[in-house]
């Protein structure tokens, strides 16, 4: 299956998609990880809790973004360069 028709637009969807990793990559740092690698080296354990507020609200946005970028790519490879 091919996208001829939106080889012009390419340039856009790469654009895009630069935007797209990068906002996926600052939502995933931006999330808070408890106890990290105390807990390996004999930290406490690992308390698991809901996620409210900001916290739900970035885990959402970092799916949404990871969804995104999954689609995006696929797009991408599916139309021709030139």
């Amino acid at each position: 299956m091919s996208f001829g028709f939106l080889t012009p637009y390419r340039a856009y969807f790469v654009i895009t998609l630069m935007v797209v990793s990068i906002a996926l990559i600052i939502s995933i740092l931006l999330q808070a990880r408890g106890a990290g690698l105390g807990s390996v080296f004999g930290g406490t354990g690992t308390v698991f809790k809901t996620r409210r507020g900001i916290d739900l609200l970035l885990s959402r946005i970092t799916i949404i973004f990871s969804v995104l970028f999954v689609v995006l790519c696929l797009l991408t490879t599916m139309i021709p360069a030139s």
